[in-house]
């Protein structure tokens, strides 16, 4: 099971995430391309851990996205030069997947 299949649960939530991803791939590709990187770091780097947090999170962005490239904005005008900094604080008071393994590996280890 993939992480966003943990994520997104039930069978609206998937349409709803369907219907943020063809948002997604209307907008202009340097738009397109800068949320896909985006998607691939908060994957990475400890993106929010449910879906109501994700839903939030990435229909802000492409709420963002399409009002920049409507006004005819650079990504970076709006995200700013540090992207991944501008992803951290998106994240700063929401559980992250990281945060729920950290925690798993402390109780982990705090057993032995």
């Amino acid at each position: 099971m993939s992480l966003i299949d943990k994520i997104i649960g039930s069978l609206d939530d998937k349409r709803e995430w369907k219907e943020m991803e063809a948002r997604a791939k209307s907008l202009p590709s340097e738009y397109h391309n800068a949320y896909k990187a985006i998607q691939k770091y908060m994957w990475t780097a400890g993106g929010p851990e449910n879906w109501e947090d994700t839903k939030r999170i990435f229909g802000g962005i492409l709420d963002l996205f399409e009002e920049g490239a409507a006004n005819g904005k650079k990504v970076t005008d709006l995200t700013g030069e540090n992207v991944a900094a501008f992803c951290d604080d998106l994240v700063k008071d929401t559980e992250t997947w990281r945060d729920k393994y950290r925690e798993k590996l402390n109780n982990t280890i705090a057993r032995d």
